[in-house]
């Protein structure tokens, strides 16, 4: 199994940038996949995910700002990110979830968004 996110990148406040996690190895229609965050010093965090049926949901901290996506077809995810701020600064995690109540089942690495000027 391997969630691998890439794309992440320094950018200056106001700017964008889009995550993808590239998954193989697990039935990934059958998955809600999330994107989570950590920041120095800072528990992880719920960002955004989207379920098996394409319903997404966002933490309100980024609601307006950033899209979740899937591309079933390429077993992707991806992250839109825009009008980056400073506090967005982290790294960002893809995880699946199977929607059971069990919590993720698999994580990937991680990618380093920093937001500086």
């Amino acid at each position: 199994v391997q969630l691998q996110a890439f794309g992440g990148g320094l950018v200056q406040p106001g700017g964008s940038l889009r995550l993808s996690c590239a998954t193989s190895g697990f039935t990934f229609d059958d998955y809600a996949i999330h994107w989570v965050r950590q920041a120095p010093g800072k528990e992880r965090e719920f960002v955004a995910g989207i379920t098996r049926s394409f319903s997404t949901y966002y933490a309100d901290s980024v609601k307006g700002r950033f899209t979740i996506s899937r591309d079933n077809a390429k077993n992707t995810v991806y992250l839109q990110m825009n009008s980056l701020k400073p506090e967005d600064t982290a790294v960002y995690y893809c995880a699946a979830d199977p929607q059971r109540g069990t919590g993720y089942d698999y994580w990937g690495q991680g990618t380093q968004v920093t937001v500086s000027s």
